[in-house]
């Protein structure tokens, strides 16, 4: 894990411009987002280990994630679609998260001053993504491009869940006063984001009441794509009202971000099946790889060497990756999923954290979602093992995980009413999706990223194709190696 992450950094991040140049706004957040959860997972280790080494780790690397703070593009992203300003306001609470864990064991670490614009910024994001919530059409659920027709999609519902819980659970509030002005840190009354501020977790709860409600799944149990609205037009008719124009493109990530936002709801509020929900998809998805919910490591190949809707062999895969025709938004569905997996399966809490404002688990609770988890790192480790399987001799990752096991009944063509458009950037500019006004650049050029490929070129490695190894496909192999390693040592 620790090897990967020092690739990752040496190889893609720039420290004098403070970024990963290659990535664009959205996946440049992701991939901090992962930088940070892998010093957190060094952070707890080096504090049971008491090794001077990840010590060295930890500092090194987090001054990468307090210079992306000035190398993100703010002002860009706050013109971007409601899910990429998303990214953004998870990317800092999990910052934050990692900041106060380390300086659990190492009182004062330089880290914690870097907290209220840390706080600041996934604050004010949130309320600009806020706008994204939509009464009239389809009784509620987020819009996720205000450019666009509406669509009502599984991300950015998801994404609204998970980082309103978050808000709730991890914020410290906000003492900033847009832009510069500091606000007495005393006075929680007036400032713009409280601490444990209601109105996130009544978000939350509204947001995935509508989400559950809204037939987002197929009957694999696997979140679909999104919703359009039938008959809606610029001309001022919003048609039926109602989502009915179902978009059935299945996606990893798509199942992946919730999880973390159910973990949230469940310690938000004690309510179990939140809990439930979670452990439901998460069996859904590994079926959905030809996964025996056996417990075993290794079930035989013949039980699970055909597609079954979202990978084969057990390993979890995109439509795109056989043809080595991922765009830059798809090469980071798979390490998005695995984060929020790993998220879900941090160990339920015995006693409150903040007594008053969340819960905690009996023992017979903890350890049943401990054990639910050590049994997901099974599978978790499986793929983790197959993502190793990728590197090259620089030690990058590939994108298409499972190509040792490629299965003969591999999906020629997309499930019907199924509409890539993650992979094909021209579908947006079609009727359907007429935009409102030109999209913004910094949002489409990963899905633009689909057209490229490296025809002419031979190679005998299948990732070397289409867009190649890239940060996005090394921050997949960095979360995937991380979630294998939390999820076995769950609860322990």
């Amino acid at each position: 894990m620790i090897d990967a992450l020092d690739v990752m950094q040496s190889h893609y991040f720039e420290l004098w411009i403070g970024t990963w140049p290659s990535a664009i706004d959205w996946t440049g957040a992701v991939t901090n987002t992962a930088l940070s959860s892998t010093l957190g997972t060094i952070a707890r280790a080096s504090s049971e280990t008491g090794d001077d080494h990840y010590s060295r780790t930890i500092n090194r690397y987090f001054s990468h994630n307090a210079a992306y703070y000035f190398g993100e593009d703010a002002f860009s992203i706050r013109n971007e679609a409601y899910d990429d300003i998303l990214w953004t306001t998870l990317e800092w609470l999990e910052n934050i998260k990692t900041i106060e864990c380390r300086n659990s064991t190492e009182p004062s670490w330089h880290g914690v001053q870097f907290i209220p614009g840390f706080s600041h910024r996934a604050r004010l994001f949130w309320d600009l993504a806020s706008k994204g919530w939509d009464n009239d059409l389809c009784g509620g659920g987020m819009i996720w491009n205000p450019r666009l027709l509406p669509y009502k999609n599984t991300i950015t519902n998801q994404l609204f869940i998970s980082a309103s819980v978050a808000m709730y659970l991890s914020s410290p509030g906000d003492f900033i006063d847009f832009p510069f002005l500091a606000s007495d840190s005393q006075n929680f009354g007036s400032m713009p984001g409280r601490p444990h501020d209601p109105k996130y977790l009544k978000a939350a709860i509204e947001g995935y009441s509508w989400l559950k409600k809204s037939n987002m799944t197929n009957e694999y149990g696997l979140y679909v794509d999104g919703y359009h609205i039938k008959g809606y037009s610029q001309n001022g008719s919003i048609g039926t009202g109602k989502c009915d124009d179902r978009n059935e493109m299945v996606y990893t990530y798509n199942q992946g971000v919730i999880l973390s936002g159910l973990r949230g709801l469940w310690e938000a509020t004690g309510n179990t099946s939140y809990l439930h929900d979670g452990h439901t998809l998460i069996r859904d998805v590994m079926a959905s790889t030809g996964w025996s919910w056996s417990g075993e490591p290794h079930s035989p190949i013949e039980e699970f060497s055909s597609w079954a809707g979202l990978g084969q062999h057990g390993i979890l895969e995109e439509l795109c990756d056989r043809s080595g025709s991922c765009s830059q938004d798809s090469q980071t569905f798979k390490g998005i999923f695995f984060q929020h997996l790993t998220q879900f399966c941090e160990a339920l809490p015995l006693k409150p954290k903040v007594p008053g404002k969340t819960h905690a688990a009996n023992e017979l609770l903890k350890e049943k979602h401990s054990n639910f988890c050590r049994t997901v790192g099974l599978w978790a480790a499986h793929n983790a093992e197959a993502a190793l399987s990728t590197r090259n001799g620089s030690g990058l990752f590939g994108m298409w995980w499972g190509y040792r096991y490629a299965a003969e009944d591999y999906p020629q063509s997309l499930p019907a009413h199924a509409v890539d458009y993650r992979n094909d950037a021209s579908i947006l500019t079609t009727s359907e999706w007429t935009p409102l006004e030109k999209l913004h650049s910094g949002h489409d050029r990963g899905i633009q990223a689909a057209a490229e490929s490296n025809e002419g070129v031979t190679t005998t490695d299948v990732n070397d194709r289409g867009r190649g190894r890239t940060v996005e496909t090394q921050q997949g192999g960095l979360a995937v190696l991380r979630s294998s390693w939390e999820l076995l040592n769950s609860g322990r």
